[in-house]
This record gives C-alpha cells, structure tokens and sequence, in this order.
C-alpha cells in the first residue's frame, strides 16, 4: 500500500485560491487512478477530483471549472489546483487511490473558506 501526506490547506477568502499536495511514498502511483476527496463538517466523504494513469480527469459537478487535478510521476505526487472557492468548499482534503484502500489514507489537509 501507498502511504500518503497532504498538504497546502489553510485559511483563505471566497474567490482565494489554494494549491494542494498529496506525496506518496512505498509505491509507485504511475499506474493507478488517483484521486482527491473531501469531507465537509457533517458530511459523508466524496470525491471530487480523480486522474487516471494516463492524464485523463473527471471532476464532481460542484468543482468542475474550478478545480483542477494534476499528477507528476516523477515526483510521485498528485495535484489539486483550487480556484474560485467557495464556503461550501470547506472540509478536509484527502487523496488515495480510485476506487480507494483503507490502508492508504492520509491525515488529510484542513480547507477553510471564509471571510
């Protein structure tokens, strides 16, 4: 299995922008879907963002357009750019593979968006 640690959340304003990591370690992820998940205060985990193995993305409905999944191989590190954030917006981040591993699951990285 393939340890991850995410990073880059914070604090930031509706409209702000947020850039975050996930480093993989113990495997390579080249080959694997990976994807981005979050879990707002209340809520059942989602996915929000996934990257296949060869560069194709799907995204949720509520980030398309805002949101944008990157992988670097090379680095074995996985990419969630954020744009145009919005309150709603606000959980914690955390990546895994697609469909995801129980074993893999990091601590996750804290979004809040909010003025």
């Amino acid at each position: 299995q393939v340890q991850v640690v995410e990073s880059g959340g914070g604090l930031v304003q509706p409209g702000g922008s947020l850039r975050l990591s996930c480093a993989a370690s113990g495997r390579s992820i080249s080959i694997y879907a990976m994807g981005w998940y979050r879990q707002g205060p209340g809520l059942q985990r989602e996915l929000v963002a996934r990257v296949f193995s060869g560069g194709s993305t799907t995204y949720a409905d509520s980030v398309k357009g805002r949101f944008t999944i990157s992988r670097d191989n090379a680095k074995n590190t996985v990419y969630l750019q954020m744009n145009s954030l919005k309150p709603e917006d606000t959980a914690v981040y955390y990546c895994n593979y697609v469909p995801p591993r129980s074993g893999s699951w990091g601590q996750g990285t804290r979004v809040i968006v909010s003025s």
